[in-house]
């Protein structure tokens, strides 16, 4: 397939203005969301295959998402895409003042391979709102979910519009030597900086949803038991494999050995065994030996159990960890969890800011001096306080990074302003216009001036 007329089909498709129509746009939402609707059995046994995830776990992180979205476009587009009126300053009276918001036109989504559906196709849904066309790189290494999105997208909508390109390496490197009016790319700082780079050529806007090390925070005003219970769910779900998963524990030393005691009552509670249809597959070998040389068995005070055919690793929670040990250089990545110790809270801040900023970081606390004080000194993508992930379920609050864990944000509105360009016209009476800004210029119009601006 030949990238470069996909995507000149789609500038002629996009200058035509036919996607700026909004009811165009709503109808082609609610053709996506129906078709997901009549083939997602079709998509739940392609990401088993590729996972072992389970119907009740991608419906409840992938496919719901993807409902939500389109159900909040359609009944928030109006209101989105119309003109907002704001104020006008003195000097330009007698007027008005307008922001429009219009797409920015031929769009590039790359998804990841993490959560295939959600990650690929909700940018996408965002940039269909705002009435862009839109290429999707799904990533490669779900094999069967990126077929199945390519069957359900490429065989219902015009390539004109929007088109799913299958491959690799080679096929995304391809692609981005292509000018597009904006790229959408989720998946590791490292890829993100080759994206980064490829936009710059053409002065092309960016959106980067990367990752980091996410910190959870459990001091001893925690109420320990739920602090362990929500950490073991957003911990080992998708098996780790999410880019907003704690990453590691920071635990108030006083405290540590009886939440030490609760956090593994809870893992043993979950029971996720290698055949537990509620705890999933690491996606490839490659990952999964990657992961197993992070695990230091000296370490280990639970877990640790490996199975490479399977592409099964147990929870693991490695104890006595410090900076300095292997597990701490890079995001984990999987369902391994490492527990730092800390005497001062403030000394614990400061150590994490000395690392790239998260993507996420969560706050066991029930003080709020403690919440106060890790939101206000520690920069960071977003999070939870007494609660992990559960932020990027609300389509009120932007969800991205800061720094080495992103640029720019989306979901909800913030999804269809990364999508559009806002256009700032002022809107100039003809009558009762001052001579104060046309020559020849005066003592008398300089006082003026100075009293107005």
């Amino acid at each position: 397939m030949n990238y470069t007329e996909i995507l000149q089909s789609q500038k002629t498709f996009f200058n035509s203005h036919k996607t700026k129509d909004l009811n165009f746009r709503k109808t082609q939402l609610k053709k996506l969301k129906n078709l997901i609707k009549k083939h997602e059995n079709q998509l739940y046994e392609a990401i088993y295959k590729d996972f072992g995830k389970s119907e009740f776990e991608t419906f409840g992180t992938e496919i719901s998402f993807i409902y939500k979205d389109i159900d909040y476009y359609l009944k928030n587009l109006n209101s989105l895409a119309k003109p907002k009126k704001v104020k006008t300053n003195i000097v330009n009276q007698l007027g008005s003042s307008k922001i429009y918001r219009e797409p920015l036109g031929n769009c590039l989504v790359i998804g990841a391979w993490n959560y295939p559906y959600q990650l690929t196709l909700t940018p996408v849904v965002a940039a269909l709102a705002a009435g862009n066309t839109c290429i999707i790189k799904p990533s490669e290494l779900p094999e069967n979910t990126m077929k199945a999105m390519a069957r359900l997208i490429n065989e219902n909508f015009d390539s004109a519009f929007l088109y799913v390109v299958e491959g690799g390496v080679e096929e995304t490197t391809e692609i981005l030597k292509l000018k597009f009016d904006k790229i959408f790319f989720t998946g590791s700082p490292r890829v993100g900086k080759i994206v980064y780079q490829a936009a710059a050529e053409h002065l092309t806007p960016v959106t980067l949803e990367l990752g980091g090390k996410s910190p959870a925070f459990i001091t001893e005003n925690a109420d320990l038991e739920v602090a362990a219970r929500r950490i073991v769910w957003g911990k080992f779900i998708n098996a780790g494999q999410t880019c907003i998963a704690p990453d590691y524990l920071y635990v108030q030393e006083n405290i540590k050995p009886k939440f030490i005691e609760i956090l593994l009552f809870e893992i043993k509670k979950r029971n996720y065994h290698e055949n537990a249809e509620h705890f999933c597959k690491i996606i490839n070998e490659r990952n999964f030996d990657r992961l197993e040389k992070l695990i230091n068995k000296e370490k280990v005070i639970f877990g640790g159990e490996t199975h490479r055919e399977k592409r099964y690793i147990s929870p693991t929670v490695l104890d006595h960890v410090t900076w300095e040990d292997t597990v701490m250089q890079e995001e984990i990545f999987g369902p391994i969890l490492p527990i730092l110790t800390y005497k001062n809270l403030d000394e614990a801040i400061e150590k994490v800011i000395e690392g790239e900023k998260p993507l996420s970081a969560y706050i066991f606390s029930n003080n709020a001096k403690e919440q106060t004080k890790i939101l206000e000194k520690l920069s960071f993508g977003g999070g939870c306080i007494n609660d992990t992930l559960m932020h990027i379920s609300n389509h009120h609050l932007p969800f991205g990074g800061v720094g080495n864990s992103g640029l720019g944000n989306y979901h909800g509105k913030f999804g269809f302003d990364a999508f559009s360009h806002q256009k700032a016209i002022l809107d100039k009476s003809i009558y009762l216009e001052p001579e104060l800004k046309y020559p020849p210029y005066t003592d008398g119009k300089l006082k003026i001036l100075k009293k107005l601006l």
